[in-house]
């Protein structure tokens, strides 16, 4: 297994493209094509060979169950959210889920007011959780791992933040529902949506909002960047709206090189994955987050900037290349 340092020092940075307060900056993997081999959990659900329902019928808040019936395992993605069942929930983590196999998956509830089945199965929804919940939601994992080997969130925390967001962004649900908050300000957040776009040999995508770099979703596939690209503009977005409006300014191609060089740098361990392959954890100065290897490389990295503490300088050589910068609305 080779490190984080080593992962993005084969990772360039592409042109980049604002809107209102919202940067966005394309990853790139160079000259990189392989077919998938296994299957995204979207994917799996549309074409009726995964099935994700409640654990038991009683149900289980941090649990779900994944049933994989197809020849290929399947990819679940940290932050991606479940609608259905008895309350909405979002994944702990990324897993890869072996094929012909079922097993039980850790999730937090971001639905509080609401246990009572809706449907038998979840489907996933069109968007990520918002990187103001994902991040600190990711560290809590983390700190599970170490405290318990166990991969739980601080639900009760998830919960508070989901309704001082709720609160500050004037939107009521009956259910303190997530998806509430997409769909109240839909039109503001696909206003941004429209205005990016994915590049060809995009992997990955780094987001920086009022001129702070918030955080990156790293891909081993363009396929699979392009499959969770609108859904991740979307959770930057619910942000983006949410900012403070007289907060300004633009991310540089220097902070975001800092950024991922305070990956390259932060304190990290690896554990068994949930599934197939190594979860690997990191915390540095001004950084957080995860990331999976299975099948010789890393599936999916995740990183999120810290409240305090900045990013530590990067001690490596990377082909991080200054983009130009485009407006986009």
């Amino acid at each position: 297994m080779w490190t984080l340092q080593e992962e993005f020092a084969r990772i360039e940075i592409g042109q980049a493209s604002e809107t209102r307060n919202l940067d966005l900056f394309p990853l790139i993997r160079r000259n990189v094509s392989q077919p998938l081999d296994y299957l995204l959990l979207e994917d799996g659900i549309a074409q009726g060979k995964v099935r994700v329902t409640e654990l038991s019928g009683g149900g289980s808040v941090p649990e779900l169950s994944i049933t994989n019936t197809a020849e290929l395992p399947v990819l679940l993605v940290d932050g991606e959210e479940l609608v259905g069942a008895k309350q909405n929930r979002v994944l702990n983590l990324t897993i890869l889920v072996p094929a012909k196999h079922t097993m039980a998956i850790p999730v937090s509830c971001v639905e509080a007011g609401r246990w009572c089945s809706a449907s038998v199965d979840l489907k996933t929804a069109g968007h990520m959780m918002y990187s103001g919940a994902r991040g600190p939601r990711a560290s809590q994992v983390t700190r599970s791992i170490r405290s318990s080997g166990s991969r739980s969130s601080d639900q009760g925390a998830v919960w508070e933040e989901l309704a001082a967001k709720a609160a500050r962004l004037k939107t009521a649900s009956p259910t303190q529902a997530m998806s509430a908050l997409f769909d109240h300000h839909a039109r503001g957040v696909e206003e941004f949506v429209r205005a990016f776009s994915c590049e060809k040999e995009q992997c990955g995508v780094a987001f920086a909002i009022s001129g702070r770099v918030l955080g990156l979703d790293l891909f081993d596939n363009a396929e699979v960047m392009h499959k969770f690209f609108e859904k991740l503009v979307r959770s930057y977005a619910l942000d983006a709206l949410d900012a403070a409006p007289e907060e300004q300014g633009r991310a540089s191609t220097e902070e975001l090189s800092t950024f991922v060089g305070g990956i390259g740098v932060a304190p990290s361990f690896s554990d068994r994955a949930v599934g197939l392959g190594k979860d690997v954890r990191f915390t540095g100065s001004g950084v957080s987050g995860a990331a999976l290897w299975a099948h010789g490389r890393y599936l999916h990295v995740c990183a999120f900037a810290k409240e305090s503490g900045s990013a530590e300088k990067p001690g490596f050589w990377t082909r991080l290349t200054r983009p130009s910068r485009r407006r986009v609305s």
